[in-house]
């Protein structure tokens, strides 16, 4: 918004914000939807960041950076709408304090701000960097207008605290004397770590990965997420208390009944890890990998050279999209990442398969508000594709029949064939549309069915209709007394806000159980102690 400052010699030097109707006057909430325009914080232009591996939200020192002027007015726009439909199962699953907060920036109280913050969700920087937003989904402003920018104002809100020392560690003041495990270190994990901990109980995360974060860490790429704000966060749940075991491959390298034995109780936060496959004929050719074998290498190497590691130490199976033809089957957050990551690559082409037709640019009939919006959209790295190449890389309603490969082994080129959807949502191969596409690198991005079963087939865990481990959300106890399973695993692949929610839960869930051992052990040893003493005044007559 266009801002004027009266004269530095006037009583009133308060700044003037440019409404709707083109004057000019101080910003107020009470009209402010009305007044002021939706305006969300841009990413750093795409020709610009497509160079590097930098997060695409702009640097304080950026020309595209919301001013604090800005980020008030932005603020103002949140209405006092009655029912805020932002924070309900339809908007934020962590139940945010959006209206609260939103009125906090305005009135410029950032300690408030953050405090409302942390009640509900245990790392805003996360989810204000990488969530999709269903918050501004079901924002009542949205309705008529555009939704106010939550998602800006979130981690607007966490990146000041940081900057300002507002976040430190909180070392609990009491220790229950009970232990938890918790095996996997991403959202879902480490929210329930952070719950547990506050709790007073004694925690301990593992992870087979050789880093904290999980799907943070390895799974989304840094232009998204810098790898040092994990880093920030891990560390400072160290300080608080929480202990970390890298490369621990829980039923592999560690036996997960001794594991279990060794702790009141054992939470399961493992994700959803076992990706979709394509199975049709070449799938086996070199150059046909899972979307996650892709991002995870590729941040592995780029975890190397920033600490200064030699090349000779890189894996050699890192997959490179550099001077190729790429096809990202699959749409989606992870797709485009997938998208992304080959951009910096310098790929030589990128398209991008879609299986659905093309959604509409307006809600339709049977999405209805607040529901989220299932709209058109130009996500970063279509942005990138179309900024380098001149076209959006999309391609709507094919599917892929047949991988194409040299005489080498080597994936040469993959054959579609355009499909319509049923009535019964199921697809259907138009017969003659086949077509044939040069691809050297072909990434599978197509979604996760399930958690991988050799934990729960050693814990010999009920598993639900699709394979994920059955636990009755709201309670997350498995079918093994002492063990509770949260996030993914659990409900299926998600939002990284559903797995701080579930991680929440499942804490609330452990918990529970844990007060309950004790003073239930706590009674067995005060019956046995009074029984003594009545047996031994016994004895004395």
């Amino acid at each position: 918004h266009e801002v004027w400052r009266e004269d530095i010699y006037d009583h009133d030097n308060e700044p003037k914000v440019k409404r709707r109707d083109g004057s000019f006057d101080v910003v107020e909430k009470l009209r402010g939807f009305v007044n002021y325009h939706r305006n969300p914080e841009p990413y750093r232009p795409p020709t610009e960041r497509v160079l590097d591996w930098g997060e695409l939200n702009p640097t304080k020192d950026h020309d595209k950076y919301h001013s604090d002027v800005e980020r008030k007015v932005q603020a103002a726009r949140c209405m006092d709408c009655g029912t805020p439909f932002c924070q309900t199962h339809t908007g934020c699953p962590v139940n945010n304090l959006i209206p609260e907060w939103n009125n906090l920036v305005y009135n410029n109280q950032w300690t408030e701000a953050i405090e409302r913050l942390h009640k509900t969700n245990n790392f805003p920087e996360f989810t204000g960097r990488v969530c999709p937003a269903p918050c501004e989904g079901s924002c009542v402003a949205g309705l008529v207008d555009g939704p106010v920018t939550i998602k800006n104002i979130e981690y607007a809100i966490v990146d000041n605290a940081w900057e300002e020392g507002l976040i430190t560690p909180r070392i609990p003041q009491h220790r229950s004397g009970m232990t938890v495990a918790i095996v996997g270190s991403g959202p879902a994990g480490l929210a329930a770590a952070d719950e547990l901990n506050q709790m007073g109980h004694k925690v301990t995360v593992f992870e087979r990965a050789d880093r904290v974060g999980g799907l943070l860490m390895y799974g989304i790429p840094n232009m998204k997420l810098e790898k040092d704000t994990v880093d920030r966060r891990v560390n400072l749940l160290r300080e608080e208390g929480i202990e970390f075991v890298t490369n621990a491959d829980i039923g592999k390298n560690v036996d997960v009944n001794e594991l279990r034995s060794s702790f009141d109780a054992l939470a399961l936060c493992l994700g959803s890890t076992k990706p979709r496959d394509l199975p049709v004929n070449g799938r086996e050719l070199k150059g046909v990998h899972f979307a996650m074998e892709f991002l995870t290498k590729n941040q592995k190497k780029l975890l190397f050279t920033k600490e200064g590691s030699l090349e000779s130490q890189w894996d050699r199976k890192f997959i490179n999209a550099a001077g190729k033809d790429v096809i990202v089957i699959g749409g989606g957050d992870t797709g485009t990442d997938c998208i992304g990551t080959s951009m910096r690559h310098r790929c030589k082409s990128i398209t991008n398969f879609e299986l659905m037709p093309e959604p509409p640019m307006e809600r339709s009939e049977n999405n209805p508000w607040p529901q989220w919006p299932r709209v058109f959209g130009v996500d970063y790295g279509h942005e990138e594709v179309t900024a380098v190449f001149g076209k959006d890389p999309r391609v709507y309603s094919v599917m892929t029949k047949e991988f194409l490969g040299d005489e080498d082994g080597n994936l040469r080129g993959l054959i579609t064939q355009q499909v319509e959807i049923l009535p019964n949502g199921q697809p259907k191969a138009i017969e003659g549309s086949e077509e044939e596409w040069p691809c050297d690198l072909c990434v599978l991005s197509m979604g996760f069915i399930q958690p991988e079963e050799y934990i729960a087939q050693e814990l010999n865990l009920d598993m639900d209709q699709r394979n994920n481990i059955h636990a009755v959300y709201g309670d997350f106890r498995t079918s093994v007394e002492g063990v509770f399973a949260g996030g993914d695993c659990r409900r299926g692949q998600s939002l990284v806000v559903w797995a701080i929610n579930e991680g929440r839960g499942v804490a609330n869930a452990c918990h529970s159980y844990l007060e309950q051992k004790k003073m239930d052990e706590s009674k067995v040893y005060e019956s046995g102690r009074f029984a003594n003493l009545s047996s031994t005044n016994t004895s004395m007559y």
